[in-house]
């Protein structure tokens, strides 16, 4: 299928300005991963528990999750080419590199909170961070207990994957355990990047249900991997206004090009929804069981499309939800179901911090004392499904970071054509033979 609805990502996986569920959302902690040797693995974390009650003023809140929005729009800016579906996590990649930035220090640090759109210091990100999933988690009350047909879950997980043995500087240590309630699982990237890799793969898969699979490519992890840096985020909501199936019908929908085709359409009929109509666009939120969760959709008018995503920003956007209210509404959209993979490199050097992935400049000397890491990789996954029922979402994010020094590739050498080879004595030189 070709670009639906693509500003569905802007949404940030229903996570920028979060609430939370029934079944606890909570930030993992302590657990190891089931993988098939846990005696190669072990947990390195400070002495320090997470802080649950943060001192973090309202404004400062607010100022993290606008720089979300910003990054949000600003690395769509960076990424969107062609006719394809695109969805992506903001929250997933700031958070994932937020704990990366924890070790970043001097001008590479200075890249980073600008690339992320981060207006507050940088200690200031961290605890912010921290009162959001914790507003997150206290908002499960909101949510009414689940009944037949319908649900609600959201999970969000961090953790990292360090070198066994690596000297990890204790301030890097308490700043993650403080505000991301994570420590270090020991792994050997030395000696066996490839269990190092398929034991992170396993923990993406597993906290997002299956919904993101194989995050982590072959080769992406060698032998001077010494951290990676992974967060996941799992979501499952029934809407509060639920589709009826039996309505679902092959309806057309336009193409950006002009062409037509067929997509099961699901139609909801006179419920009062939030919604604004605009210039050249109209807008609905659709609620999920919590009610403190929607999908805000974002209809501009035929032919207007290219027009309306060049003027959106966060200001535009705030000026739209603003405008919202409750109306009745006939609703026509359609089902889809799509996984996105994004290598998010090339798009975050361009948006400021090159430095980070540059094996000569960046400093993370906050992670090690000795300056010799840099940033190989930043991947992301992001998947979703929409149905008559709700949306089941995932993204996962993995900040990968090496030794300043890649291993060089093997040479190809196919000997399927004629070839010469002679005997030498190597301490003299002297040929004892030669053919070809």
């Amino acid at each position: 299928m070709k670009y639906l609805p693509v500003m569905l990502i802007l949404l940030s996986l229903l996570l920028n300005t979060a609430c939370v569920p029934e079944e606890k959302p909570v930030v993992k902690e302590t657990p190891l991963p089931d993988i098939e040797n846990p005696s190669e693995t072990g947990y390195v974390q400070s002495s320090l528990a997470r802080e649950i009650e943060p001192q973090v003023e309202a404004a400062t809140l607010v100022s993290l999750v606008d720089g979300n929005t910003d990054f949000a729009f600003s690395f769509y800016e960076q990424i969107r080419q062609g006719d394809g579906n695109i969805i992506f996590s903001p929250m997933s990649l700031s958070l994932a590199l937020s704990m990366t930035l924890a070790g970043a220090e001097t001008s590479t640090e200075q890249g980073m909170m600008q690339a992320l759109n981060f207006s507050l210091p940088e200690e200031d990100v961290h605890s912010a961070f921290n009162a959001l999933l914790l507003a997150i988690e206290s908002s499960q009350e909101n949510t009414p207990r689940e009944s037949e047909g319908n649900r609600f879950q959201l999970n969000i997980a961090n953790s990292i994957w360090g070198q066994a043995d690596f000297d990890f500087n204790k301030t890097f240590l308490d700043t993650i355990a403080l505000n991301y309630g994570a420590g270090i699982y020991n792994v050997d990237y030395a000696n066996n990047p490839e269990f190092a890799r398929n034991a992170i793969n396993d923990w993406v898969e597993e906290e997002t249900e299956e919904k993101i699979k194989d995050l982590i490519p072959e080769g992406a992890i060698n032998t001077l991997t010494r951290l990676v840096l992974a967060n996941a985020i799992y979501f499952n909501g029934s809407w509060y206004h639920p589709f009826s199936e039996a309505e679902t019908s092959q309806e057309p929908f336009k193409l950006i090009d002009g062409t037509e085709m067929k997509v099961d359409m699901m139609k909801l009929s006179g419920q009062h929804l939030a919604y604004t109509r605009g210039e050249n666009y109209q807008a609905v939120d659709l609620l999920y069981l919590s009610p403190d969760f929607a999908m805000t959709i974002l209809l501009p008018d035929a032919g207007t499309y290219k027009d309306f995503e060049l003027g959106l920003n966060t200001q535009k956007l705030h000026m739209i939800l603003d405008e919202m209210f409750s109306e009745p509404v006939n609703l026509q959209m359609p089902k889809f179901d799509f996984i996105t993979a994004t290598d998010a490199k090339e798009p975050l050097a361009n948006l400021g911090m090159a430095e980070a992935f540059d094996m000569d400049l960046a400093d993370f000397s906050g992670i090690t004392r000795s300056d010799m890491l840099y940033i190989t990789d930043v991947l992301h996954k992001a998947a979703i499904t929409v149905d008559e029922t709700g949306t089941e979402a995932a993204a996962a994010t993995a900040v990968i970071v090496g030794l300043k020094g890649m291993p060089s590739e093997p040479i190809s050498m196919i000997i399927d054509r004629p070839f010469m080879f002679f005997i030498r004595h190597i301490p003299t030189g002297s040929i004892y033979s030669w053919e070809e």
